[in-house]
């Protein structure tokens, strides 16, 4: 852990990854920028905490057959998480919800759309994302900043207040130069 209690090293400079042997093997994580410290809400980081001492039990009960991995996550006995079973389990999550089904790696997306709507600064997410360039977050995300667009000019509008000579069916966009 860093010294602020609220934030954590993202990235653990490796992914898991599954061979073509059908081991799973660590690889180096695709950027530097991979590597970062994020800033976590109170509410995760008392559910990693939790985690840690379910984590320090299940050390306790597998005793040699422990592997220390230095992962967050793991199998009952230290080893990583098959990312073929953590998707499978995802998928049942959403099912029991009654969610519709999503890649796991959507959440990123949701997380990156609910920021934008709350009026994080693009640069920030970028950061929180690890982009290494602000194109690339502004480009995935325009849809989301197209509708922030449009519910701003909305809202401008109605504290303008009606005028009298609105046409019907008002442009969605228009093109300034």
């Amino acid at each position: 852990m860093h010294d602020d209690p609220g934030v954590i090293p993202a990235g653990a400079g490796s992914s898991v990854v599954r061979t073509r042997t059908g081991g799973l093997i660590h690889l180096p994580t695709k950027t530097g920028a991979s590597e970062r410290r994020i800033a976590l809400p109170a509410e995760c980081l008392h559910s990693l905490k939790k985690h840690k001492e379910r984590q320090a039990n299940e050390r306790e009960t597998a005793k040699s057959a422990w592997k220390e991995s230095g992962l967050v996550f793991t199998t009952p006995t230290g080893g990583p998480l098959d990312p073929a079973n953590l998707t499978r389990r995802f998928r049942s999550f959403l099912e029991l919800a009654g969610l519709r089904r999503i890649r796991f790696h959507d959440l990123r997306h949701s997380t990156a759309t609910l920021l934008l709507e709350q009026g994080v600064d693009l640069v920030v997410i970028k950061e929180l994302l690890g982009h290494a360039h602000i194109d690339v977050t502004a480009g995935v995300y325009a849809h989301v900043r197209l509708r922030l667009q449009r519910q701003a000019i909305d809202t401008l509008g109605n504290a303008l207040g009606p005028t009298g000579d609105e046409p019907e069916d008002p442009p969605a966009a228009a093109v300034v130069r």
